[in-house]
């Protein structure tokens, strides 16, 4: 029989203990658990202590003997202030002299509805779309004047005269923008003049000038037209309760140029005013982090109807009993309880670039009755600053705590969470403050009714907004790039075939010259312009490709935008040039949507606004623009 290993089993484990023997660069531990001796485990099973030296081995082998005798928390009280938010001001393009004026922060709605929300795109370039939506408007009419048909025949069939949907003209190029699409031309044919355009009634009602529905009708019957104007009255209230949307140009947070929102609230605070702006929100999640402290302490301009500071602050003290935290697969205090086996920390397998896998694990695993549990409740749109926490022990010490976060920022061990940071000032210590916005946990997002990729062509030099997904007169959304070819077939069967021409000499050479090679219509370039009174700053600036067809006598026009996104000042009563920060395209691109939000407020409530996201695009492209080519000639195209 060979000779036992002695890395395997120590003979003298007593002279290891007393450090007498060292075996350098390798540790060896022999078995400290209990080792029955018997077939019969019942004894075992009960784990009865009958050597204090094992368990003190135990504790010696697990570090204990290295830990400080600290008592548990029985009891703490919180000192703890609280204000609330009470102004609002968006950001959005173009701002009048001073910015837009302030308004109550009110909680009547999801904070992401009232930044995010766009308007509702009715028409493009003078083309409806929303078709079902102008639908929708004109039997919700005809439903609130239908009691008036008996005193004034023929009422209904006026309003259906008045504010028909109408029938586009296959011959005008201008009506490309319906006819050029099949089911887009044969939904809006269905229905015209047959239906009431709602969104015609609706934009006269709200102007400029107002009007009324009843102006330029004949009413025999009706000597006073209050009834219809009671009508209007709910028509409007019930339409602008259907979306939230901006009606008015200061409720719009939305700035194109950046392509952005930017908002900022306010509230008082130790008779001063807290300011918290956003200026790159994009994203479609608003919590904390989207806010940053403004340090200028100017406070927003005077909001007529927003509380007063007395009314919101507040502090407080509270006393708790602390809980202790449990979560599944923490480790079980005591010796002979097991874990729970569905959650295994140690079954995870991180990366070793997996640096948060790895705090998880150590987290999970080292500590178990480490922390307690001191609940607090606040409002929405409320912010929170713990002063300090008073903690009694079982020994009957108390401790005062303080936020671990109010160091200064080279200080190592500072650490805090939910903090806010100073906008442009790295350098100084960030507030500790939590804010509670009144935000919703989940928003149900329809398709997008439209998409803009933001590309850049090294080629060519150029910037280029790739419109992929459009809006159509019928409603619905349609792909960018089957458009651009359906439109520019349209316009080419609009164009006369060409007489005869007379036979030329053939042209023997073998080349051919070209002037400019063509892109798809729904790419819209962006060309580098400088900013006014500055010869190194940049930025990008909305332009048009021409649209040459072949055998067109007339002058080529300029392909403009299908999406909104891209048309920002080509709708106004003077079109208006749209500039783009040059930041705002990455080599890796940008990619823009907007679509109808929905979500249920807290009072159950239902809200739904249109939005817009902004998301990394997917990298450079090349649209194969170039100009004065020579190509070898193609067998029978022509001299």
């Amino acid at each position: 029989m060979s000779a036992p290993n002695p890395y395997v089993a120590i003979a003298d484990i007593e002279q290891v203990l007393t450090h007498k023997v060292k075996i350098p660069a390798i540790t060896l531990w022999n078995r400290l658990e209990g080792r029955p001796r018997t077939v019969d485990f019942d004894r075992a099973l009960k784990a009865e202590i009958r050597d204090p030296l094992w368990m003190l081995t135990k504790q010696w082998q697990m570090g204990e003997f290295e830990g400080d005798d600290a008592g548990s928390p029985i009891a703490a009280k919180l000192h703890f202030e609280t204000t609330k938010l009470t102004k609002y001001r968006s950001n959005g393009s173009p701002q009048p002299p001073g910015g837009h004026p302030a308004r109550p922060f009110e909680a009547d709605v999801p904070l992401e509805a009232k930044v995010e929300q766009r308007p509702i795109p009715m028409e493009a370039g003078g083309h409806p779309l929303l078709l079902d939506l102008r639908l929708l408007l004109g039997r919700r009419w005809l439903k609130l004047v239908a009691g008036l048909e008996a005193g004034e025949p023929g009422l209904r069939q006026q309003f259906l005269d008045k504010y028909a949907v109408e029938m586009p003209d296959p011959t005008n190029p201008a009506s490309a923008p319906i006819c050029a699409h099949l089911n887009a031309w044969q939904q809006v044919a269905a229905v015209a003049g047959r239906a009431m355009d709602g969104w015609k009634l609706y934009r006269h009602l709200k102007g400029p000038p107002a009007g009324h529905a009843h102006d330029g009708l004949v009413l025999f019957n009706l000597g006073s037209p209050e009834a219809i104007e009671k009508a209007e009255t709910k028509f409007v209230e019930w339409y602008e309760s259907l979306f939230y949307q901006p009606f008015a140009a200061e409720d719009d947070a939305w700035r194109p140029e950046r392509l952005e929102y930017a908002f900022d609230c306010s509230a008082p605070r130790n008779g001063g005013e807290m300011v918290l702006t956003a200026e790159e929100y994009y994203h479609g999640h608003l919590d904390w982090y989207s806010l940053d402290i403004e340090p200028s302490e100017q406070p927003l301009p005077e909001a007529p109807g927003a509380p007063k500071p007395e009314e919101v602050e507040a502090k407080e003290t509270r006393s708790f009993l602390p809980v202790p935290i449990t979560f599944d697969g923490m480790p079980n205090t005591r010796w002979w309880t097991f874990e729970e086996g569905r959650t295994n920390f140690g079954d995870i397998q991180p990366d070793t670039t997996d640096v948060n896998k790895l705090l998880l694990i150590e987290f999970g695993l080292v500590y178990a009755n480490d922390w307690f549990l001191l609940p607090i409740t606040v409002p929405a749109g409320t912010i929170a600053s713990i002063k300090g926490l008073a903690v009694t022990n079982v020994f009957g010490e108390r401790t005062w705590i303080e936020a671990s976060g109010r160091g200064k920022d080279q200080d190592w061990q500072r650490w805090a969470m939910f903090q806010l940071n100073v906008k442009g000032k790295e350098d100084l210590p960030a507030d500790l403050s939590l804010v509670v916005l009144p935000t919703v946990g989940k928003i149900q997002e329809s398709e997008a009714f439209e998409t803009v990729e933001l590309v850049r062509d090294e080629l060519a030099n150029m910037v280029w907004g790739v419109e992929t997904v459009i809006p159509l007169a019928s409603g619905d959304s349609r792909s960018a790039r089957s458009a651009a070819f359906e439109t520019k077939a349209f316009h080419k069967s609009l164009i006369p075939p060409p007489p005869p021409a007379p036979a030329l000499p053939e042209n023997e050479a073998a080349i051919r010259y070209q002037l400019m090679t063509s892109v798809p219509e729904n790419w819209i370039p962006f060309i580098p312009v400088h900013v006014p009174n500055d010869h190194r700053e940049i930025q990008l600036l909305r332009a048009s490709m021409p649209r040459i067809l072949e055998n067109d006598l007339d002058p080529p026009v300029a392909i403009k935008p299908r999406t909104t996104l891209l048309r920002h000042g080509l709708d106004q009563p003077v079109p208006a040039r749209y500039h783009l920060h040059e930041e705002e395209v990455p080599r890796a691109g940008a990619r823009v949507h907007q679509a109808f939000q929905r979500t249920r407020w807290y009072d159950g409530k239902v809200v739904v606004w249109f939005g817009a996201r902004k998301q990394t695009g997917r990298g450079e492209k090349s649209s194969g623009l170039a100009f004065d080519l020579v190509k070898p000639k193609v067998p029978g195209a022509g001299p």
